[in-house]
């Protein structure tokens, strides 16, 4: 299976938990148990999944920074879900290249976002990026 199942796969798993509260472990072994991902693709999940929780505050400090009219706890949760993941990729995982980071954000918000979603993403991932100044 591709990358981007498993990348689909961390933010449904990154959705469910702020949407739902769930405990993020419960969520993820439940999402893994549905899937069938290579050993590789299992562990970006794990890896993402896990990496986003512990830096929520930092991931939500930049969006705030950058969203200059959005509160973060204000945005929808498949765009927050969506940009909280892709940062994390940008900033954190250098295995991952840029562009692919902000290419699959858009992607997933073209697929689960509303009409806006692609563009806002990409508005703000740019200016991620641009910027270089993570926090």
């Amino acid at each position: 299976m591709s990358r981007r199942l498993a990348r689909q796969i961390a933010f449904q798993t990154l959705f469910q938990i702020d949407l739902s509260k769930d405990d993020p472990e419960t969520a993820l072994q439940q999402r893994l148990d549905e899937v069938d991902l290579s050993p590789d693709n299992r562990d970006y999940v794990r890896t993402v999944v896990r990496g986003v929780q512990q830096q929520k505050s930092a991931l939500d400090a930049q969006i705030g920074a950058i969203s200059k009219s959005w509160e973060v706890h204000r945005l929808g949760y498949i765009d927050r879900s969506i940009l909280r993941l892709a940062i994390y990729e940008i900033v954190f995982m250098d295995a991952i290249p840029v562009g692919v980071a902000v290419n699959e954000a858009v992607e997933l918000a073209k697929e689960f976002g509303d009409d806006e979603s692609p563009r806002f993403v990409n508005g703000l991932l740019g200016t991620v990026v641009r910027d270089g100044d993570f926090q």
